[in-house]
């Protein structure tokens, strides 16, 4: 049987039809109203607002006086559309870094509400960051993206991808984009990762290089060290006056070195920790 050329096009018409039916609908354009803080969600293509953020005053943050002023003042500029730098926040666990980057948040919208969001992007969704930079790009509005705990191991080549969005690629990353990231490597990469490279390359000299280009796009690098013993119990003095903890001072003191003890560490992690176990035992909710 031979179909008639009149008989053609409506055929060709409903097969097109049918594959449009069968494909997925376009994902929508990003919505950026009713929050200050969202999560992008690859999988979907959308960003989920947060409506509020788990997060710690800026004043209560101790030991880290002179690292939250710099990070402080790159975030106000860019809010204000000035130049800003990329920033690094690496070094000890527990000290405060994804919490500065958080609160930092809070103190430019405090000053200028609304004036930035704050957008956290996972370390595996990396792969979908330029489809995210061109919509936020797209939309004016002045964001701050961020990745807590960024790594990467041996065998992850997604970090190529990032040294390219950050810096380098054709388009770049958009002026109303700033890119904050936090991570315990100052490298972002395994010690014995780069090592290796330098033993068992070709050329041991550019294979390094090429691994540690990453971390070079962030143009402030912050580093976090563990505190010493003074700091750890301001911290938690910081924590009791501000939630109003009853006890004395040395009641305190007692139980907290007692506490970082069990813990084998003193950090800003372990006395917000104690502060909840203290906050507990007193039957005091905490904000």
């Amino acid at each position: 049987m031979t179909l008639d050329r009149s008989d053609l096009a409506p055929l060709l018409t409903r097969i097109a039809q049918a594959l449009e039916r069968l494909a997925p609908p376009p994902p929508p354009p990003l919505r950026l109203e009713g929050a200050d803080a969202f999560v992008w969600e690859a999988k979907e293509g959308r960003l989920r607002p947060v409506p509020a953020v788990a997060r710690v005053e800026l004043e209560l943050l101790r030991g880290i006086d002179r690292v939250a002023d710099i990070l402080l003042d790159n975030t106000r500029r860019f809010a204000n559309g000035l130049p800003a730098n990329n920033a690094l926040l690496w070094g000890s666990r527990g000290m405060g870094k994804s919490s500065l980057v958080k609160a930092a948040h809070a103190k430019v919208n405090t000053e200028r509400p609304g004036s930035l969001l704050l957008i956290e992007i996972h370390r595996e969704d990396l792969e979908s960051l330029p489809r995210l930079l061109h919509e936020l790009g797209q939309s004016g509005r002045r964001c701050l993206l961020f990745c807590d705990d960024l790594s990467f191991d041996e065998s992850e080549t997604s970090y190529k991808s990032l040294k390219a969005v950050l810096e380098g690629g054709l388009e770049g990353r958009p002026a109303n984009v700033l890119f904050y990231a936090t991570s315990n490597r100052r490298h972002l990469m395994p010690r014995k990762m780069i090592d290796n490279e330098r033993a068992d390359g070709i050329n041991p000299g550019e294979a390094v290089e090429e691994k540690v280009s990453l971390s070079d796009r962030f143009g402030l690098w912050l580093g976090f060290h563990p505190c010493n013993q003074d700091t750890y119990l301001a911290m938690i003095e910081g924590y009791a006056a501000h939630h109003g903890l009853a006890g004395t001072a040395e009641e305190r003191r007692r139980e907290a070195l007692e506490w970082a003890q069990t813990r084998g560490n003193r950090s800003g992690r372990v006395a917000w920790q104690f502060v909840q176990d203290l906050a507990g035992r007193q039957g005091k909710a905490l904000a």
